[in-house]
This record gives structure tokens, sequence and C-alpha cells, in this order.
């Protein structure tokens, strides 16, 4: 009895985010990624029901995984910390950038994929979603503070909304420009002195 080719299934999934990073979802061929990974229309169709769902398959864990890291960097319980922890969460540091830098950077083509070339499948919206959720959880960092009258300026949510979706993007950015690590490691500092939450927040030490 034959064994199976499970080679198939990594061929097929190497070849179509290549095809994808290329040429984006809308303009992928699943002929050239059969091609290239030498298996039939048959073989793929067995194991995708399309072009979408083959794209799902490649970028789903990576979103499961962010979400994931979002999640676990938020902190639930706000009210436990002190005054110096939630003050010190705003002051911007190249070490506590840099850690979302790594994770997106170690998962760079999918996320890519997600930010650059998704345009036509579910999860079109996910650099919209992603910021979503993220500003979600740092708003609550400021609420926290402002009933604690450590944070002196009061900011609307939608125009809160609008400076974090600002300083989100310049964490985006560089991955959709395609820069070098190195480059990114200078990027973050450029960050840290782009955005000063404490004059932005009047943060009062």
């Amino acid at each position: 009895m034959a064994k199976p080719d499970k080679s198939i299934d990594p061929r097929i999934l190497d070849c179509a985010k290549r095809e994808f990073l290329e040429k984006g979802f809308e303009k992928a061929s699943l002929q050239n990624i059969c091609k290239n990974a030498e298996v039939t229309t048959g073989a793929l169709y067995k194991r995708y029901k399309g072009k979408e769902a083959l794209f799902c398959a490649i970028v789903e864990p990576t979103i499961a995984a962010i979400y994931e890291m979002v999640e676990g960097r938020a902190e639930a319980h706000l009210s436990q910390l002190s005054d110096e922890e939630l003050i010190d969460s705003w002051v911007m540091k190249a070490e506590n950038i840099m850690c979302y830098f790594q994770f997106f950077y170690q998962c760079k083509e999918e996320f890519v994929l997600l930010l650059k070339h998704s345009a036509g499948t579910r999860h079109q919206d996910f650099h919209h979603e992603l910021v979503s959720r993220m500003n979600a959880h740092t708003i609550r960092y400021y609420q926290e503070g402002y009933q604690r009258g450590l944070f002196q300026r009061k900011i609307r949510d939608e125009e809160f909304h609008v400076l974090l979706s600002g300083f989100w993007e310049t964490i985006y950015e560089p991955f959709i420009h395609n820069m070098s690590w190195p480059e990114i490691e200078n990027h973050a500092n450029l960050i840290c002195k782009y955005f000063d939450w404490i004059r932005v927040l009047d943060i009062k030490k």
C-alpha cells in the first residue's frame, strides 16, 4: 500500500504564500500555485475549497497568535497597579516597543499578507480590527489614570482613537515597506522621540 505524500500540503502552502506575496490575493493564480507546487488542481481542491480557503490557512494561525499576544499584554486588573506603574506604562521606551516589532518580525510574511495583500478576503479589514482591539485596551489605561487624577487632560474617545491609530501605524508601516531589522531598531528610537504621551495626557509625576 502506497504511503501518502506528506510533502504536498507544505508545498502548496509555501507556493501559495509566495504567490500571494508577489501578486496579492485577487491577482494570485491557483494554476500557478499548483504548477509551482507540482500538484494537480484536484489535489489542491481535495485539501482546500478554493483560493480564499488557501489564503486563510496561511494567515489564520498568525491572526490567532497576534490576538493572543494582544490579550496577554492587556492588564486585567488595572486597579491593582500603583500610580507609579500606571504612569510608567505611558513612558515611551524602545525596549517596550521592540517587543511588538520582535513578535511581528517572527511572522513577517504572514503579517504583510494581512496588511497589504488581503483585499478580497474575509480578513481584508484585519488592520482596522487589530487597531480597534489595541486601542480598546490602551484607552482603559488612560481612563484609569484620569479617574485617579494622574492625567490632567480630558480626551474624548474619538480623539484618542485617532491618536492611538497614528501610533500603531508607526508599528505596522515598517513591515509594509520591508524595512530591515537594523532599520526597525532605529525606527523604534524615533517613535519614542515622536510620541510624548506624558505631555499629551498632561501627566503630573
